[in-house]
């Protein structure tokens, strides 16, 4: 889908929710919306007095064990992944769907024929078994919700709502039907990192021609993780991300870096060792030498931190997603070593 402002993706939302509750019975199935933020604002219809339920497919996040911090930032992954775009749950209860759809048809604003078809479709004139009222507690009506991020293909989950018993599978014909492998990409959109800011040294005293010293904190670095659940089915299903390298570029062509390849590898827990008195000559495992001043400015380097990512889901379910990366770039001064005349 090619690249549009935020105002014409929610002019785009406004008018499929609209035409959802107007006129077309597929578009209608279009009421769980998930944002970036891991709170959902999903539309179960309302009581008469303005109060909306919340559908029964909406997803919690548990971020107990995600990277905190002003710093903190999402991943970029390493290939063109894009998170879920668009998925089936379920959303709502018999009573729910009834309230739901039984105002749209009285509003008679969708036609006589189609009002019709739909009445028929959900045996809405049986009162004690209408909407699957007699299954009450033994499943849902399912309906799809979107990714606000609207990824490629948010568009694509257009069937109509759809009940599925409970414990039973949803029918083999929808894509999409939400998995732990959906709920994974899900709660890996979610997960937040620390900032990379790299510690160099000897300390504010980069000179031309001495190995700098490059290490990230220990403490900060450690594996995070996100959680994405559906209570009512019982699915759940966990990212976590890990710290696997450091890229380090110095802002300039003239530098080398430790090793040369840039790419600092995680070792014993740790990016990089930390700097000590005396090893001002040594070669550092992770750090950069600058072969030239900067003058009255400053060289920007970026530091790059990458991380695998990996799930595991209810049932066993489990596997790899794309890793992903979160750098900054922090300003290096770099002085000419100054030599004292006797």
């Amino acid at each position: 889908m090619p690249a549009v402002s935020r105002s014409a993706k929610t002019l785009a939302v406004l008018t499929l929710v609209c035409c959802s509750v107007f006129a077309s019975p597929v578009a209608s199935a279009r009421d769980g919306y998930e944002n970036n933020g891991g709170d959902t604002t999903q539309d179960a219809g309302t009581d008469g007095k303005g109060n909306v339920s919340v559908t029964v497919g909406t997803i919690k996040y548990d971020h107990s064990k995600n990277g905190s911090g002003n710093s903190t930032g999402a991943l970029t992954s390493s290939t063109s992944w894009t998170p879920p775009a668009c998925w089936y749950a379920p959303m709502y209860s018999p009573e729910e769907l009834q309230k739901k759809l039984e105002p749209i048809w009285e509003a008679e604003s969708t036609g006589y024929q189609w009002d019709a078809e739909q009445r028929e479709k959900y045996n809405a004139k049986d009162e004690e078994k209408g909407f699957n009222k007699d299954k009450s507690g033994k499943g849902y009506w399912w309906g799809s919700y979107v990714n606000k991020d609207f990824p490629p293909g948010w568009d694509a989950c257009d069937e109509d709502y759809f009940w599925v018993d409970t414990g039973d599978a949803p029918p083999a014909n929808i894509p999409n039907a939400v998995t732990p492998e959906i709920l994974a990409g899900l709660a890996y959109n979610e997960i937040r990192v620390p900032g990379t800011e790299v510690t160099l040294a000897p300390a504010n005293n980069t000179k031309v021609n001495l190995p700098t010293w490059a290490w990230l904190d220990g403490a900060e670095f450690k594996p995070v993780s996100v959680t994405a659940s559906i209570d009512a089915i019982g699915l759940s299903a966990t990212a976590t991300a890990e710290p696997i390298s450091l890229e380090i570029k110095p802002g300039t062509g003239d530098a080398v870096t430790y090793p040369a390849s840039g790419v600092c590898e995680i070792n014993n827990g740790r990016i990089g060792e930390p700097y000590a008195k005396g090893k001002a000559d040594q070669t550092p495992p992770c750090g950069v030498k600058y072969l030239r001043s900067s003058g009255d400015g400053s060289y920007p380097l970026q530091a790059t931190v990458t991380w695998k990512i990996t799930w595991t889901g209810t049932g066993g379910a489990g596997g790899d997603l794309p890793d992903g990366s979160f750098g900054a770039t922090q300003d290096v001064v770099v002085q000419e070593i100054q030599a004292i005349n006797r």
